[in-house]
């Protein structure tokens, strides 16, 4: 009995990213407020009937989307801003971690970067809470360091959305030189430490 529930539920779990995966593709080429399910569930395979027993509405599987994007990043956001080396190799870090994710998941980024400001509600806001919850994060890293020392709470969390808010710049600007001459991909990657540091600059005179 054990056994065929777990099969049921494997076949549960394989079609529902099937919809993830489908939708990801359509979303190439168009927002998400004019996705329509029927478009789904034909790529699919499967009735649009079937697309109930995994989501409530395409708000609803952009919110699965927004968490697919944005989850996994969050163990290697606290690793890459960590106190571990000095300033610039954290700056380092965190440039070869955007660069890295764009080359990997360019359909992740562009859907991340198209629905922050689009039309679907649900998933604005999920997008929110997700850098969100980066920021805390990364608050929490920047307070260890040493650095941090006489900085309050919301000058903290300030820092924090602006590294947050830098490391979405820099995704977007990678995925737009994608395609781009290897010598335009360098550009862009220079251009990205360079901000990087500005802020780091900042930050060493604020309690000035």
């Amino acid at each position: 009995m054990s056994h065929t529930f777990g099969i049921r539920q494997a076949q549960k779990q394989k079609t529902r990213q099937a919809f993830l995966d489908a939708a990801l593709a359509l979303l190439e080429e168009q927002s998400l407020s004019s996705l329509g399910l029927r478009e789904v569930t034909r790529a699919v395979g499967v009735a649009p009937t079937a697309f109930y027993r995994h989501f409530r509405s395409t708000a609803d599987l952009g919110v699965a989307l927004v968490d697919e994007a944005l989850g996994s990043l969050h163990p290697m956001v606290r690793t890459t801003v960590s106190t571990a080396g000095g300033s610039e190799e954290r700056i380092t870090r965190a440039i070869e971690l955007i660069s890295h994710h764009v080359d990997t998941h360019p359909a992740h980024v562009r859907f991340i970067a198209r629905e922050r400001h689009g039309g679907v509600q649900p998933v604005r806001e999920a997008i929110r809470a997700q850098l969100e919850r980066f920021a805390e994060e990364v608050k929490a890293e920047l307070a260890k360091d040493p650095e941090a020392a006489g900085w309050n709470d919301d000058d903290l969390l300030m820092l924090a959305h602006l590294y947050v808010d830098q490391m979405l710049i820099t995704a977007s600007l990678f995925l737009e030189a994608q395609e781009a001459p290897a010598e335009e991909r360098e550009r862009v990657m220079q251009r990205a430490l360079r901000q990087m540091r500005l802020i780091t600059v900042g930050r060493s005179h604020w309690l000035d």
